[in-house]
């Protein structure tokens, strides 16, 4: 007998009633997600969560809550969850909210304005290691792409280093990035072990929002 698979759990924080009941209904009525957790406020979620049997594989977290921003939610829970899934959903593209997110520990950075396809195509890239980004979130991280490099700091890279980082940058998976590069996904893993070692960062995110904070490529 073919085994079934298992549903993509994911969680939502927004003090919006009409988007957490959107949303919830999208996922409850799309094959392969369920909603397991609503939650208006980060005190709330982060009870709600501590308390769970078992943690969502991924989290949509509003950035404008009431009290405790969403950026500030995404810390508190990364700290009690180091593993968790979280990407940000909200109304605003500016660039200090990308970083802060990123930089905070948020899996990616979607609009609230993105269609159900792609909002639940973020949401497995998320679950499977990716980055996702909305194109107009996106383009302003390309911005930051062109310009010049603001710290030396990158100059210690190989040229495949390089490109691992640019792919990663752009919110690939390691199967992904393997992919372009006709690389193997333990190969990708070295790569990337030694560029947070040249880099001073611990994790992915922690890489991206450096390459964006310093303006590199």
């Amino acid at each position: 007998m073919e085994e079934i698979a298992k549903p993509l759990t994911v969680a939502i924080v927004d003090d919006d009633a009409d988007i957490r009941e959107a949303l919830q209904w999208i996922l409850d009525n799309t094959p392969g997600f369920t909603c397991t957790g609503v939650f208006k406020t980060c005190h709330e979620a982060v009870v709600g969560l501590q308390a769970a049997a078992e943690l969502p594989d991924v989290v949509l977290m509003d950035i404008g809550l009431p009290g405790m921003s969403g950026v500030e939610c995404v810390k508190v829970l990364k700290q009690q969850h180091p593993a968790l899934r979280i990407v940000m959903q909200t109304v605003h593209s500016s660039d200090d909210m990308i970083f802060d997110s990123l930089r905070a520990g948020a899996s990616g950075y979607i609009l609230k304005k993105t269609p159900a396809d792609r909002l639940l195509q973020a949401i497995r890239d998320a679950h499977e290691g990716g980055a996702p980004m909305s194109g107009e979130v996106a383009r302003k991280v390309f911005d930051f792409f062109q310009k010049p490099k603001a710290d030396p700091s990158i100059d210690g890279l190989s040229e495949r280093e390089m490109d691992v980082l640019h792919l990663l940058i752009e919110g690939h998976s390691y199967k992904v990035i393997a992919e372009r590069l006709f690389l193997s996904v333990h190969t990708v893993r070295f790569h990337l072990h030694n560029i947070y070692e040249k880099l001073h960062v611990g994790s992915r995110m922690e890489a991206v929002a450096k390459a964006m904070k310093h303006k590199w490529f």
